[in-house]
């Protein structure tokens, strides 16, 4: 059993499996418990809990209690308004009107199923707060929101599941802002002609995104090709406007409903704020660079990695000047042979190094996907965006050493232990009944399906043939969601952090799928656990360049 169930997780298996993973999806492994507990939502955000700050003001009556609130319930709004300015404004209108827009939708789409059946689809009852419409009103209302739909997306720890696997469907693609708005950006933060600084820039954007677009360019002098990460116009104040927002309507609320602080509604805004407001600094992103290039320079790995050099002197706030990298994503299987014979080797790499970085480093990479782990031409690993990076305690990650290690021998009692030792609760845990239950979820690996695209072109003179992985994201997220949903009928609630492991943790898995289906990443000797890398962390040094 163990055996099959590893080759589930580590090689490639058939399209049929779908129809069993769709099973798994709806409730075959879920106990009925399990999915009762849906239901109840509250106990998700228990985490940012005040129990003891709440019980204090509950020997107040309710009305006493309000009113000793209004007052400084008041000056904050008050705060919030004037930090704000005059933008706020202008986004409550584009908000009504992005409002009155997928209402329309939502109307219009009722009025078709109400003429061809006499009862409404789930995703319908409840309007604009439904999964599906709050979605399009993200999607609609732009950079912030289709942001903050993404941290739903990777939080299935702290937010409903119907709401997690809707919002893996938010997209962060956006039109290229034209290349004269990202001029006045460049000359106004570095402070000078950018032909000093710069021999040329591309004004076609190499990638563009809500929130930031990326341009080709080459510096003065040094004839160093980089590329310049820009944050588009504007968007800061829309991220605050927004967020500001989004705070005074959470505050209002825990005031109208004092049972909303269980939840702590605002701290769990507040989070989200501070994590989005990071994103948009290029300078704390530029610092996370710099703390993985030290990493790899400490421990001797910059021969088998690499993250892009960071030109602090003409980066800032809203600009960011890197290293252009060359390379191709992991998961172009032809264009990774013309680079390196052994393609495992490659992923055993990047495994160690990443491994390495989870406690050897200030901060690990917490978005692993294609488009940012490369293989460059020279045979390294390429790391590239380190706008999401994650923190983690020793404490979690040994509960999570002692989870990988327990999966991998199917060990479901020590994992079950292992999850505990990670989560909060405030019950008593049957080990025995959990382990069950996680056995029937990993027993089902297997029918995670990737599906393997090989097209072929033929020319004059030979047939060129590549391959891609398709990565199901919904699969993926599927399997971290029963996780979540057996653990939490269990009362057990985990850090964000956990789910962050988890996701990077499946991308590997895809790679390894791809690039060597023979390998188990958590057995195999040539691959090395974060504790067993540790180095002393050396205080942080700005770097300088040219």
């Amino acid at each position: 059993m163990a055996a099959t169930a590893m080759r589930g997780w580590l090689a490639p298996v058939s399209p049929s499996s779908n129809t069993a993973l769709r099973s798994l999806q709806m409730n075959s492994v879920c106990p009925r418990r399990i999915i009762r507990s849906r239901t109840s939502r509250s106990s998700i955000l228990a985490r940012y809990s005040r129990t003891e700050e709440f019980s204090t003001h509950s020997r107040y009556s309710m009305y006493e209690y309000r009113i000793g609130e209004l007052p400084k319930l008041v000056e904050d709004i008050i705060q919030t308004s004037i930090n704000t300015g005059p933008r706020g404004a202008l986004r409550l209108a584009q908000g009504i009107q992005a409002v009155i827009g997928v209402g329309g939708e939502w109307l219009a789409d009722v009025s078709k199923t109400i003429n061809s059946s006499s009862t409404l689809p789930n995703e319908m009852q409840f309007g604009l707060i439904s999964p599906l419409y709050l979605r399009k009103l993200f999607e609609r209302m732009g950079a912030t929101y289709i942001k903050l739909g993404q941290f739903i997306a990777s939080a299935p720890t702290l937010f409903p599941a119907e709401y997690v696997e809707e919002f893996q469907n938010c997209f962060d693609r956006a039109p290229a802002v034209p290349f004269k708005e990202i001029e006045v950006i460049l000359r106004e933060d570095l402070g000078k002609p950018l032909d000093s600084v710069y021999e040329y820039i591309d004004p076609v954007p190499i990638a563009s995104a809500s929130i930031a677009q990326v341009h080709a360019a080459r510096l003065k002098g040094s004839k160093e090709d980089v590329v310049i990460k820009i944050l588009k116009p504007g968007i800061e104040d829309v991220l605050v406007a927004d967020l500001n927002f989004i705070y005074v309507v959470a505050r209002i609320l825990e005031f109208l409903n004092p049972e909303l602080r269980r939840t702590s509604l605002v701290g769990i805004i507040k989070d989200i704020k501070e994590s989005m407001l990071e994103e948009v600094d290029f300078q704390k992103e530029a610092a996370n660079i710099d703390a993985f290039r030290r990493y790899l320079e400490n421990v001797g790995l910059t021969r088998q990695a690499a993250a892009p050099k960071v030109y602090w002197s003409c980066s800032t706030k809203r600009v960011l000047t890197m290293e252009r990298l060359y390379g191709v994503p992991l998961t172009d299987l032809n264009s990774i042979k013309s680079f390196t014979s052994d393609p495992e080797m490659s992923l055993v790499t990047a495994l160690n190094v990443w491994f390495g970085s989870l406690l050897a480093c200030e901060t690990f990479h917490a978005d692993v996907h294609a488009g940012n782990l490369w293989l460059l031409r020279d045979g390294r690993i390429g790391f590239l965006d380190f706008g999401i990076v994650g923190r983690i305690s020793p404490k979690t990650w040994a509960a999570m050493e002692t989870f990988l290690a327990s999966f991998s021998s199917e060990q479901y009692d020590a994992m079950a232990v292992a999850l505990i030792d990670m989560g909060a609760t405030e019950k008593s845990v049957d080990v025995k009944a959990f382990a069950k239950d996680l056995e029937k979820i990993f027993s089902s690996i297997k029918d995670l399906d990737t599906e393997i695209i090989v097209a072929t072109a033929r020319g004059p003179n030979a047939a060129a043939v590549s391959a891609n992985v398709i990565i199901d994201e919904r699969q993926m997220n599927a399997l971290f969601l029963d996780v979540v949903r057996v653990s939490e009928s269990y009362g057990l609630r985990f850090p964000r952090e956990f789910a962050l492991l988890m996701k990077q943790l499946l991308y590997f898995d895809r790679y390894t799928r791809l690039l060597a289906p023979t390998l188990n990443m958590l057995q195999d000797q040539r691959i090395t656990i974060a504790s067993n890398r540790r180095v002393r962390r050396p205080p942080f040094e700005k770097v300088t360049d040219i």
